[in-house]
């Protein structure tokens, strides 16, 4: 093996190795009786109820939004492009407090928080709250993925189609988009574990209370706090756990499908 291949070998051990080992740290401590213990708790019960409702909402909106988003930058020349694209990855490097603290202030005393409360819509400290933080975080993971998606795509399959007198929509709908849901399905899942593993936004928009906010990732901060590492661990390994069955299905599907 030449030195390359060496080096990659070590690199590839270091990181192979140090997952199982996060893996394994967390396992040993989980015994089937305090697994028992932990899904018998209304407490964790709500906690994976509430986490799955709210991810799954957040990254219905991140699809929505994200997938024609970033479609319009990859097929479409836009005055400040270059700009608007750094704008729009901007959260995937924002510190999670920083854009929390954002959007708290965004939310709370200003015209959009006004306006959302005038119509009965409160952000702050709520479930809604939990869905928009998600959804914050998500939607730049779907724009890039999929923006890389639909840059993969051959534009002559829909100069083809165009010829043949098929509509721009009908282009989209049966040329590109099927193209391009292989890359779509990988930002799929990064945009879901995003959303499910969410904290720091969540922590100061929506906040961290009992039975109410309580988030998977919020139970185990609040566990935490109050001593009770086993229980901290278990709903660790019940978002692991979910995470991973995520990546397995989609990636059963890539295999049967793409």
């Amino acid at each position: 093996m030449r030195l390359p291949g060496a080096l990659a070998a070590v690199a590839l051990f270091i990181v192979a190795s140090t997952i199982c080992g996060v893996i394994v740290a967390l396992g040993m401590r989980l015994t089937p009786e305090l697994l028992r213990t932990t899904l018998a708790s209304q407490e964790i019960r709500f906690a994976v109820a509430l986490s799955l409702k709210c991810s799954l909402i957040a990254l219905l909106i991140a699809l929505l939004l994200g997938i024609p988003t970033a479609w319009l930058l990859a097929k479409h020349q836009l005055p400040g492009k270059v700009a608007l694209s750094a704008l729009l990855e901007l959260p995937l490097v924002m510190p999670p407090l920083v854009a929390g603290l954002g959007l708290l202030l965004l939310f709370s005393h200003s015209m959009p928080g006004n306006l959302l409360a005038a119509g009965g819509l409160n952000l702050l400290f709520s479930q809604v709250g939990i869905v928009v933080a998600q959804a914050f975080v998500g939607t730049p993971v779907i724009i890039q993925t999929a923006r890389a998606a639909f840059s993969s795509v051959d534009e002559r399959y829909g100069k083809a189609a165009a010829t043949l007198g098929a509509s721009s929509t009908r282009i989209w709908f049966t040329i590109e988009l099927p193209l391009a849901s292989a890359g779509l399905a990988a930002g799929v899942v990064m945009a879901w574990s995003r959303a499910l593993g969410e904290f720091g936004v969540t922590l100061l928009l929506a906040g961290a209370t009992h039975m109410r906010t309580e988030t998977l990732p919020m139970a185990i901060y609040l566990n935490l706090a109050t001593g009770d590492t086993d229980l901290a661990i278990a709903c660790a390994v019940i978002l692991l756990l979910l995470a991973a069955l995520m990546l397995f299905f989609i990636r059963l599907l890539a295999q049967r499908y793409w």
